[in-house]
């Protein structure tokens, strides 16, 4: 119940005692009224009335005359729970038949609707309606709600918090030394067509872009494939768009092309670069070809790199998230991502009110799956781990 609720909850248990049943039933109907949405339901699951008594009750509102009917003591119709003592246990079990009742209970693997739960209540004798259900299950304090998500995975690694600060220390170090930092991601995949886009835009009355109906998944439709980096420091974002798979080379790519179009003209100094990457996808920890094609760049521009990955689960914490690819999907709302110049030309128009700003270019090469990265490779490396959770922190000197 949130604040408003409550307040009302308040207001009508200390003023409904002192008036007699007429009047009772005015004041209800009235604050239904000024409630809005949802007030009928509302302000009879706080009092108990019935719907239809606040409906009389606004009827006397309309005609401006209170009806002459008033209850006798202890009159009226009593309630369900008194002529079917057991029926409040009955509804539980059906909530919670793994905990309360029979767990093999067809209900279990159903969506549980008021008129379901009607229904199955029905069948074991007990006489009641869907509505009756309704008021029933808000005095058991439940409340229709969907998912949430908070769970971040199986078990919290313990060195989590840990984690976090080491990527902390060693981003403020880089930072204050003028060093490029960036946080590194995919973006979640994109169909490239005219196909519906999540939110709403401005446009004429009548005047609705119209896509197609579905949109189920199918290997020919052509997809894009984004990944970000994400310049703390400049508060920048680029955007590399791929046409193809999301592999370790394409990451790699990616950084190398931010470097190549942002990075080098505003770092022209720099001989190290620290990257804050998840733990899985095409930058995991435990990819050997991450690890090569990193090599390969750092010989290349001949300066060092620092890899500070998220423990796993903990994806959500990483800057590029809520920094850049946020404000990129707000960008493009409501926008049916109709092709590959559509979908480059709405992130590189991203921008935010502390200064965001964003460049992104298609990237038409072709990336193979599944290269296989020998051990020979791997020992070739100039990769030196850090004493702290070295599996996830890493450095890789030029060779």
């Amino acid at each position: 119940m949130d604040a408003r609720d409550s307040a009302l909850r308040r207001k009508l248990a200390a003023v409904l005692p002192l008036m007699n049943e007429k009047q009772r039933r005015v004041i209800a109907a009235a604050e239904a009224q000024s409630y809005g949405r949802g007030g009928i339901q509302t302000v009879a699951r706080i009092t108990g009335m019935s719907r239809q008594t606040i409906y009389r009750g606004l009827s006397d509102l309309d005609s401006g005359a209170l009806s002459q009917r008033i209850r006798s003591p202890g009159g009226g119709r009593k309630r369900l729970s008194e002529h079917q003592p057991d029926l409040v246990h009955k509804l539980e079990a059906l909530i919670e038949p793994g905990v309360r009742g029979d767990p093999q209970s067809a209900l279990r693997w159903t969506t549980l609707s008021t008129r379901k739960l009607e229904v199955a209540l029905r069948q074991e004798g007990r006489q009641v309606s869907y509505h009756s259900v309704a008021n029933l299950l808000h005095e058991l304090d439940y409340s229709l709600q969907g998912n949430r998500k908070s769970s971040e995975g199986t078990v919290d690694h313990p060195q989590r918090d840990a984690q976090f600060r080491y990527i902390n220390d060693q981003a403020g170090l880089f930072l204050r030394r003028r060093v490029p930092v960036i946080s590194v991601d995919t973006k979640k995949k994109e169909l490239v067509g005219a196909y519906k886009n999540a939110g709403r835009e401005w446009r004429p009355k009548g005047d609705a872009i119209e896509v197609l109906t579905h949109d189920f998944p199918d290997p020919q439709v052509p997809k894009a494939v984004p990944y970000g980096v994400y310049d703390i420091g400049q508060n920048s974002g680029w955007v590399n768009v791929g046409m193809g798979a999301d592999t370790a080379e394409f990451a790699v790519e990616s950084i190398r092309q931010w470097w190549r179009h942002m990075g080098k003209a505003r770092y022209p100094r720099a001989r190290s670069l620290l990257i804050c990457a998840d733990s899985g996808g095409s930058n995991g920890y435990r990819l050997h070809l991450w690890k090569r094609e990193l090599q390969a760049f750092a010989t290349q521009q001949r300066f060092s790199i620092t890899v500070c990955h998220f423990p796993p689960g903990t994806s959500k914490w990483n800057k590029i998230e809520h920094r850049l690819f946020s404000f990129i999907t707000l960008n493009w709302r409501a926008r049916p991502l109709t092709d590959y110049r559509t979908i480059v030309s709405l992130i590189a128009a991203t921008t935010t009110k502390t200064g965001l700003t964003v460049k992104a270019r298609l990237d038409r090469r072709a990336y193979k799956r599944g290269i296989k990265v020998s051990a020979q490779e791997m020992q070739s490396l100039s990769l030196t781990p850090h004493a702290f959770h070295g599996e996830w922190n890493y450095t890789i000197k030029p060779q």
